[in-house]
């Protein structure tokens, strides 16, 4: 017999509360910077496509304490006229006015305070990171792995999709928090949990943190860290995985590498 015509293909069925939920998902999007800004954007069309077809949509939280400075205008979604306010505020109140929705805004980091406690508002359905540096990443699964033992039915934490990436390179991650329960399918290898990107690739990413992640001071220096369209093509593959885990209820892969630099692509299957 031939085993290929015999193994089934993998996959993670979504959550079912995603599919239909009886309130917008919650969605805490921390980061607004080159990859942050894009991925909002594909945020509000993930939102407006779901409500055009019945779905609830999401309801998203923007975390990031950054100003807008001169060094970030052109790589990301800001104006000159918005230099000096917080990111935030800023992009988040241009999404309410253009599509009405009530998108909140956060001005601090997404972080423990200096006692332990957790953030306020941390509870969020899908988390979505896209931090540049290590140690905010090692934080965010902290949190995402306490909040996640406080059940509730409601903004139980249940995904984590991840940004990351160098001047020409990336990757973006999906990650359940805990295990997802799957349906019986005699078609597919049913996949409950997805590993977290700390998890797995801990010890790359400290590795990468040797790298100069010190703030650029003009748009010039920043393309000589972040070559200018790979924030936007990690955004537009990332939230693809996204929209069709809410569209299409599974997905056979979890992630990619992304090398902009020399147009290749590698997927991370299910597995």
């Amino acid at each position: 017999m031939n085993t290929q015509e015999t193994t089934k293909t993998a996959v993670h069925f979504t959550d079912s509360y995603l599919l239909n939920p009886t309130n917008p998902i919650s969605v805490n999007l921390i980061g607004a910077g080159g990859t942050g800004s894009k991925v909002l954007t594909a945020l509000l069309e993930i939102n407006e496509s779901l409500l055009a077809l019945g779905h609830a949509g999401l309801q998203v939280r923007l975390w990031d304490d950054d100003i807008i400075t001169t060094a970030n205008l052109g790589r990301q979604r800001f104006f000159e006229s918005e230099t000096g306010l917080y990111k935030s505020v800023t992009l988040i109140n241009r999404v309410n006015r253009c599509i009405g929705t009530n998108w909140k805004a956060e001005t601090v980091k997404f972080e423990k305070d200096k006692f332990g406690r957790l953030p306020e508002n941390a509870r969020a359905t899908l988390t979505i990171t896209c931090v540049d540096n290590v140690q905010a990443r090692f934080g965010v699964a902290e949190i995402l792995k306490e909040t996640s033992h406080r059940r509730h039915y409601q903004d139980d934490p249940k995904y984590w999709l991840d940004f990351g990436n160098s001047q020409h390179t990336g990757q973006v991650l999906l990650s359940t928090i805990g295990t997802i329960k799957q349906p019986n399918s005699e078609k597919y290898q049913t996949v409950a949990s997805l590993p977290m990107v700390t998890d797995e690739f801990g010890e790359l990413l400290k590795q990468s943190e040797k790298e100069d992640n010190t703030p650029s001071c003009s748009l010039a220096e920043a393309l000589q860290k972040q070559d200018l369209f790979i924030n936007g093509s990690l955004a537009q593959m990332g939230c693809d995985l996204l929209w069709g885990l809410l569209r299409y209820g599974m997905t056979e892969y979890r992630g990619f590498f992304h090398n902009l630099k020399d147009f290749r692509t590698h997927p991370i299957k299910v597995a």
